[in-house]
């Protein structure tokens, strides 16, 4: 019996002994994570930088010596073939090479002396991983295991292209548009310089990455400016994974080619699960994946584009076939509809503002990738990197799984088509049905083209086409939704949010009647109720149902649904209530009726929990983006609601987001639409009590220059030059203040020769009000005949020099009413409005004021800076002849 208990004694003492030595052959440490982002660990307890909650202590094996070996194994490959090419094809970009469609580069030489570009004289970008510590402290809090140093060398350069057949400047970087994708691993560091071989300032901004706030990329706000012939260094740990991208955020850079894919790729953990929360395994199953960046490209200067918008120069929706004229109206049965619009001063009913040549996938019309086989399933990275481009997503080969949106994971969901809004990224899952090739297009919401990709070798299956926009139904909805003021109706019972009710579906052909389309009523409409989302059972998607007739399934942000449970902790709440609003007619885009230059910073503190209330009160879309924050979208989902950074909010839409205030610094908040930050729809969130940025020594007139940057002044003229004289209008407009003339040349000094010169700034929401002051000279030859106004006054118009201060309006009809009084006490009311659309081309004028003068004219377009021209003038007779615009 002693000997069984002695043996006994030393098998217990012999498992111990084993246990110890595999505890010390086996080294731990102790990290703190988070439940809803695993890939945090931090070295001390804290909140999580991501979302705000508070961290959970775990105990993990440190990674394996062989795992690092592999990696530099890795690293010296990458290294020793850092060609483009090269990269590419690590990246998974196997495009095929299509010559005859290839951009003609032309990349510009530095000169030798600049010394910060000697370092670095690389013709391709080059690509090279340094081996780092598995746990490397960034900014002394956050860790990451198994982390590396990746670099890249970027460098921008002035280049011609021809997307159109013509060739036009662009910009590229390392050779290419759209820019070569970056891709680091979670734990990372980032190391990225940017060789500025422009003469101009550049930048980058890493859109959707949660990083420091130097690091941010916005000239003037969070980062130094980059001048022509410098370098600067980018550099910040990676602590998400998924697709984002980066962009110039230097004025209109990205609509010329500044822009390409980040694809950050997850650490995967095993040791790390759950924390008490719902953490589903999630089956994003495919076999090869590609990044797929979408964009719009425009012959014009973008330059000139902002200020052709500006001025209200409609050639765009000519060059589109949205005029919306006069003789289309009559002939679809719409005039009354036509009137009606314009009676609440509204212009043509549009779903975007810029004309494109061409939209790109990839960089071409059409892009190849016929590696793929039937069966193969195909995770596409897709970014929408189009400046003012919305594009509806369709596949040929079947539906698409969504699988991640801004970078972040949703629930797998299966539509037939998707709107991607600009600055979006969505993650989809597409399947090889055979042996063919597959179209995956994207068309953009005003329909005037496409752009594709083909997955796969064989006959080409080609993807749906979407038919011409319906836009006088669109018309007819929108002077429903408008009260006579240019605000938004309410419509009782109706609550708008998360893209559950396209507006615009009453101008798509392919939906059906009965289902917001050709016999769609906006007050019967008002009694609809909301459908309760949160009651269906997810993965049917039953609402889908609303999008036609056909029952294909649409994606809105109701079926985005988070893995993990995204509540934030309990914190004091910081509730901020923004409306979007814009004028159309002089282009002008604001929030809560101030443009980036009319807003303070406003402060926030760190612990708060910040909920954006966000009103659209304005008939175009709106992604909105938040620089360095993800926001969870409330509505649908609860407590899985998804996580963003940037949120399309449809017209009469209300969406509330928030998130855990846990940076420090300043952070932008603006449409993403290019044309509309430019021309004021943005403001800043600014941390309170943050540390100095050093990048910026001087912050408050950092600041200053940084609210110039929206405020453009845009120049534009009319001048008629015609067989009785010249008649033309000119302005120089901001966003308020405006300057304005015109002359009225006679052939002879009977016929009149009058010019006047008017300075005002406009007033109220909708800018309908022009207060001003101006200069007149008015000389005309009449004899000894004294001529007398509409009020009795004895007329000056003979010799007329001398100042005035007025005021105008405008009136339903987009009639503008001008009443003056001039430095003689001589009072003039006058009534005139330019540019009525009869036909696609032809555009009427009518003037008539109290001093018996009047006018009437037509101009037929041939080109957007030339037209034909003929009026008649009470003083300078009739003519005819032609007209310049710009």
């Amino acid at each position: 019996m002693k000997k069984i208990i002695i043996l006994s004694i030393q098998l217990v003492l012999m498992l111990v002994f084993v246990n110890d030595m595999h505890a010390q052959n086996t080294p731990s440490q102790v990290i703190y994570t988070c439940p809803m982002h695993p890939e945090v660990k931090m070295v001390k307890p804290g909140n999580c930088p991501k979302c705000g909650m508070t961290l959970v202590k775990k105990t993990v094996d440190k990674p394996k010596p062989k795992t690092i070996i592999k990696k530099r194994a890795e690293t010296k490959k990458a290294v020793a073939k850092p060609s483009e090419k090269k990269v590419n094809e690590m990246h998974e970009m196997h495009e095929k090479k299509d010559t005859s469609d290839k951009m003609e580069m032309a990349e510009k030489k530095d000169t030798a002396d600049k010394k910060d570009m000697e370092m670095h004289q690389h013709d391709q970008m080059d690509m090279q991983h340094s081996q780092a510590d598995t746990m490397e402290p960034a900014g002394e809090k956050l860790i990451m295991t198994g982390g590396r140093t990746v670099r890249y060398d970027l460098y921008v350069s002035d280049t011609m292209v021809h997307f159109s057949g013509k060739h036009r400047h662009a910009l590229a970087v390392n050779g290419s548009i759209p820019a070569p994708p970056l891709v680091f691993t979670e734990g990372d560091t980032a190391e990225i310089y940017l060789h500025n071989q422009l003469k101009t300032s550049t930048s980058i901004h890493w859109h959707g990455v949660i990083l420091p706030n130097e690091q941010d990329g916005v000239p003037f706000l969070t980062t130094s400016v980059i001048p022509g012939g410098t370098t600067h260094l980018y550099k910040f740990k990676i602590v998400q994974n998924g697709t984002y991208w980066y962009h110039s955020h230097t004025g209109l850079q990205q609509q010329v080619g500044t822009y390409g894919a980040l694809v950050f790729k997850s650490r995967e953990d095993s040791a790390i699960h759950g924390g008490g929360h719902d953490m589903k395994e999630m089956s994003h199953a495919y076999t090869a994946e590609l990044p797929l960046v979408l964009s719009d490209w425009t012959d014009e200067h973008p330059h000139q584009v902002q200020r052709r918008l500006r001025s209200a120069n409609d050639w765009y929706a000519i060059k589109k076939g949205s005029v919306q004229a006069y003789a289309e109206a009559i002939a679809k049965g719409h005039f009354a509809t036509k009137l009606s619009n314009e009676w609440k001063r509204m212009n043509a009913m549009d779903v975007s503002d810029v004309y494109y040549e061409k939209f790109l996938s990839n960089g071409k019309p059409e892009a190849e990738a016929p590696q793929f086989k039937a069966g193969d399933k195909v995770r596409l990275r897709v970014v929408n990197g189009g400046s003012s481009s919305y594009f509806w997503l369709q596949y040929a080969g079947g539906k698409m799984t969504v699988i991640a949106n801004d970078g972040n994971d949703v629930e797998p969901v299966e539509v037939d088509r998707l709107i991607i809004g600009v600055a979006e990224t969505y993650d989809v899952v597409v399947t090889i049905p055979e042996n063919m090739s597959y179209e995956f297009r994207a068309t953009p919401e005003d329909r005037t083209g496409h752009t594709s990709l083909w997955l796969g070798t064989g006959m080409k299956m080609i993807a749906p086409t979407l038919g011409r926009l319906k836009y006088f139904e669109g018309m007819k909805m929108m002077n429903g939704m408008m009260k006579m003021n240019g605000d938004m109706k309410e419509m009782p019972g109706m609550k708008m949010s998360l893209q559950k009710m396209d507006m615009n579906s009453v101008m798509y052909p392919e939906v059906g009647e009965g289902e917001m389309g050709a016999g769609y009523d906006m007050h019967a409409m008002q009694d609809t109720k909301e459908m309760d989302h949160s009651k269906m059972e997810h993965g049917k998607m039953e609402h889908g149902k609303m999008d036609s007739s056909t029952g294909l399934v649409t994606l809105n942000y109701a079926m985005l649904r988070s893995p993990v449970i995204t509540t934030l902790p309990d914190a004091p709440v910081k509730e901020l209530h923004f409306t979007l609003e814009g004028n159309m007619n002089r282009y002008v885009w604001s929030i809560n009726n101030r443009t980036l230059g009319e807003w303070e910073k406003i402060l926030i503190r760190q612990g708060e929990k910040v909920r954006i209330i966000l009103t659209n009160n304005s008939m175009m879309r709106h992604p909105m983006h938040l620089h360095g924050h993800d926001f969870r979208v409330l509505g649908a989902q609860g407590e899985y609601a998804p996580n963003k950074n940037t949120l399309d909010i449809m017209p009469m839409e209300t969406d509330t987001v928030e998130f855990a205030a846990n940076k420090d610094g300043d952070w932008f908040f603006h449409c993403h639409i290019l044309y509309h930050m430019m021309a004021g729809m943005g403001n800043v969130l600014s941390y309170q009590n943050s540390p100095p940025n050093p990048q910026l020594p001087d912050k408050a007139k950092a600041w200053k220059q940084f609210k110039r940057s929206e405020q453009m002044i845009h120049p534009s003229f009319n001048i008629g030059l015609e067989s009785n004289g010249s008649d033309a209008s000119f302005m120089i407009a901001g966003n308020r203040f405006e300057l304005q003339g015109l002359w009225h040349l006679g052939l002879t000094p009977e016929k009149g020769r009058e010019v006047e010169v008017n300075f005002g700034r406009y007033l109220g929401k909708m800018q309908w009000l022009f207060p001003y002051v101006g200069y007149d000279y008015h000389y005309a030859k009449v004899g000894d005949d004294v001529e007398k106004n509409s009020f009795g006054q004895v007329s000056n118009k003979n010799d007329r020099n001398t100042f005035v201060v007025g005021l105008q309006y405008t009136l339903p009809m987009l009639v503008i009413a001008d009443a003056r009084v001039d430095g003689d006490g001589k009072f003039r009311f006058q009534l005139g409005r330019e540019d009525i659309p009869l036909t696609t081309r032809l555009r009427g004028n009518l003037m008539w004021n109290t001093d018996k003068e009047y006018a009437a004219g037509l101009r037929y377009i041939l080109k957007k800076w030339l037209a034909l021209s003929a009026h008649y003038d009470s003083d300078m007779g009739l003519g005819g002849g032609v007209a310049v615009i710009y």
